[in-house]
């Protein structure tokens, strides 16, 4: 009994801080461009019969444009939508810069992205010791020398870390404290949770569960049972408990993104126009690694039968012509209309990195 006590309090003095750059793919594209201040901009590509919004600012947000939709769709939302060009080797400068000032501060630190990561600052010297202090200092650094705003969540744990950076956005911090885990967590929307998307988030509210307060009055067989793996895990996160370390590297496997559709894809140049969206967040959760060499591409799809099919071959580089080429061999032998396309590729295994499946 007593050991588990010193657990559960190494776990609860825990300092973690989790910083997510504010809209950073535009932020880092217009910050010597005074002029698209307060305008509604985007970063993507020019192309308006296949073009895709990578990212947009707060701006475009309130007009209803989002990442990952259309640009006709986009300009039809906000006809005077600025449209810039992804600049991916600035955006890796910046990142890189924005790392040396995570290490002034600690060394344990786990990137998810270019613009994200989280910090252990555990028994820091650094501003008396105040995770609070340290993360305003940080996102002070971060505007001072990139003339870019970043907010920032503060907690004992990860889950609870960066469900708060998302709490006063923009250019603002959160803090959960222990003491304050129960009531913040019993006011929480489920569709705050990581990893609950729109599916999953529709599953949830089909059995009756719109917060976490809800969740927590399910036992835990009962949402194994529903959910499968993902049950167990939601079980302990609807009451705050996240155990997971910040880790610095650990192997990296393959990098993939999907997307569950509302309306189902019923051709193969539907699939095309759907993997042109995807290909351009792949590429994005890849600039973090640009030198990871490729051993396989792969595509996952689910079909309206609820069978599934993966395919892979491989290919020395990450090209939209290969995931086409995937996708066409996989809808040979289908007739049904697909609710999910899943691209990635996967590296050798002797790279260290971190790992990532996103669903949008």
């Amino acid at each position: 009994m007593s050991s588990y006590k010193i657990h559960i309090d190494e776990i609860l003095t825990r300092k973690i801080i989790h910083v997510d750059m504010d809209c950073f793919y535009v932020s880092a594209s217009i910050r010597d461009k005074q002029h698209f201040f307060n305008k509604p901009v985007t970063v993507g590509h020019s192309s308006k019969t296949r073009g895709v919004i990578c990212s947009c600012n707060y701006a475009a947000r309130r007009y209803g444009v989002r990442s990952a939709m259309p640009l006709w769709k986009a300009l039809e939302k906000c006809p005077a939508l600025i449209l810039l060009p992804v600049e991916m080797e600035q955006y890796r400068s910046i990142s890189q810069s924005i790392l040396q000032i995570f290490k002034k501060y600690t060394d344990i630190i786990e990137p998810l992205s270019l613009d994200e990561a989280y910090l252990d600052v555990t028994g820091s010297a650094n501003c008396n010791g105040s995770a609070t202090l340290i993360a305003n200092a940080i996102r002070d650094d971060i505007f001072q020398q990139e003339r870019i705003t970043a907010s920032a969540g503060i907690s004992f744990n990860k889950f609870l870390a960066k469900i708060a950076s998302d709490w006063n956005k923009p250019n603002g911090q959160f803090v959960i404290k222990p003491q304050d885990r129960d009531q913040f967590i019993s006011m929480l929307p489920i569709n705050k949770v990581h990893g609950v998307g729109r599916v999953m988030t529709k599953k949830l509210n089909d059995i009756g569960i719109r917060s976490c307060i809800d969740l927590q009055a399910l036992d835990i067989k009962y949402l194994i049972d529903k959910l499968g793996k993902h049950g167990r895990d939601l079980y302990y996160l609807s009451r705050g408990i996240d155990n997971r370390m910040v880790q610095v590297s650990r192997p990296i496997k393959s990098v993939s993104v999907e997307e569950t559709f509302e309306t189902y894809v019923k051709t193969l140049e539907e699939c095309k126009v759907k993997l042109s969206s995807l290909y351009n967040k792949l590429q994005l959760r890849l600039s973090r690694n640009p030198n990871n060499p490729v051993s396989t591409s792969f595509v996952k799809l689910k079909f309206t039968d609820f069978t599934r099919t993966t395919i892979e071959r491989k290919f020395s580089a990450c090209e939209l012509s290969h995931f086409i080429t995937l996708i066409d061999q996989a809808l040979k032998s289908k007739s049904f209309e697909i609710r999910l396309i899943g691209i990635g590729v996967r590296f050798f295994e002797n790279i260290q990195s971190n790992q990532y499946e996103f669903e949008l």
